[in-house]
């Protein structure tokens, strides 16, 4: 058996894309012939080089991801571009493509979704008996979900702590998703909005989102995933969802494969930008491991509710979204109120993220500059936009994917 990575020695990602008719960008549920058309069987997974395709749920949505763990995030938006080239040259013949960002603007989940049908159906037919999956939250949200490894209790209690401090702070660059049904609502990261409330039926699923403060294998099992167990059981007499990857916080412990698994990010226009966001976010988390502005106890000691609002704030205002909280500021070395894009800046600045000699650098300035996706978007659409309008920005964005760029609107 292999030995678990340590701390930041590898790194698993996992992308998510719609799949679209070219022409008319309406959903395109034709996943499963597309990896089909790959393995000559249908299959919900195909390992190619070091990347895969597989998909779960829904047939518009496919998802490239590290077959392994990769021990650097450099190189990696190249060899995800090359893939989404790839897929969008097999999806030509059948008419579709690709699009980017965490929801589709406009999908009906109600009368559009398609779930798998092949092997594996059983365990999504149980969580459309338990929570209808044709909704939004389920069948409409596209995410980046980034892996990090720990070796021990001890590698996880550190990575845990610092986890938990930093999700409220990501929804302020990754947020991606303001429309729902053609319209822009209040939020800009309506996937989020959602996601939060998907399993309503049973909260303990998603929690607040903020996992609770607890630092090992024998706490998070008896804190968070025996109760979530023990909840859906009369829901799930087969046992098919009695698994870690129930538990859908916004970061989750896969004990299983020794790894946090952070879910709180949207998917961005093209591998770079999500790259880059991921790039950030490890960052950031390497220096609370090392304890720069924060012991870890104190660290841990942080509750779950503070974080909770102020993610819900990011959620809601993206980058604009103002931060009062003196004790968080000084968990990230800054000593006054801000917004959340300053602290950004603050953090990117003082770890050294924006060096000349950094490939991260331009796009990381981009998102400085100009706020998260869904800041461009409404920049873009105008207060009201016609369904025109926003396909035609969408289609802006299909190809940002297709190019790998990022998407700046016209000033």
């Amino acid at each position: 058996m292999t030995a678990p990575l340590s701390l930041f020695a590898g790194f698993g990602l996992e992308l998510e894309y719609m799949v679209v008719d070219a022409t008319t960008l309406e959903v395109l549920p034709v996943v499963d012939d597309l990896l089909r058309a790959v393995a000559g069987t249908y299959t919900n997974e195909v390992a190619l080089d070091d990347i895969g395709w597989s998909n779960e749920l829904v047939l518009h949505v496919i998802e490239l991801k590290t077959n392994d763990p990769v021990p650097a995030l450099e190189g990696l938006p190249e060899r995800f571009q090359a893939h989404v080239r790839r897929l969008n040259a097999l999806l030509a013949p059948r008419g579709g493509c690709l699009l980017p960002t965490g929801m589709h603007p406009w999908m009906d989940p109600r009368r559009q979704t398609r779930l798998w049908p092949h092997d594996g159906r059983e365990i999504y037919a149980a969580f459309h008996r338990l929570f209808d999956c044709r909704r939004h939250g389920w069948a409409n949200l596209q995410s980046v979900q980034l892996n990090l490894p720990f070796a021990d209790d001890a590698e996880f209690a550190r990575l845990h702590a610092a986890v938990r401090l930093l999700l409220p702070l990501l929804p302020a660059l990754a947020a991606s998703s303001p429309l729902v049904r053609g319209r822009l609502r209040g939020w800009l990261d309506m996937r989020l909005y959602f996601y939060s409330r998907n399993a309503a039926r049973l909260p303990l699923v998603t929690g607040q989102v903020i996992p609770e403060p607890v630092y090992s294998r024998q706490a998070y099992e008896q804190e968070i995933l025996q109760p979530l167990y023990r909840a859906v059981a009369p829901y799930d007499p087969a046992g098919l969802l009695q698994h870690e990857w129930l538990n859908a916080r916004g970061a989750i412990a896969r004990f299983d494969r020794s790894a946090i698994e952070i879910r709180v990010l949207d998917a961005q226009e093209c591998p770079l930008a999500d790259l880059t966001l991921c790039h950030a976010a490890v960052a950031v988390l390497r220096a609370l491991v090392a304890e720069r502005w924060l012991p870890l106890a104190a660290q841990q000691a942080w509750p779950t509710a503070p974080l909770h609002a102020l993610l819900q704030a990011t959620m809601r205002h993206g980058e604009q979204a103002r931060i009062c909280d003196l004790e968080y500021l000084r968990a990230f070395g800054l000593p006054h109120p801000c917004t959340a894009g300053q602290l950004w800046q603050h953090l990117c600045t003082t770890l050294g993220l924006l060096a000349e000699d950094s490939p991260w650098a331009p796009p990381l300035r981009t998102l400085l500059a100009h706020g998260p996706l869904a800041r461009r978007l409404r920049r873009a659409l105008g207060a009201a936009p016609s369904r025109e309008r926003i396909r035609a920005v969408y289609r802006q964005l299909a190809a940002c994917l297709h190019e790998g760029r990022l998407f700046i609107p016209p000033a």
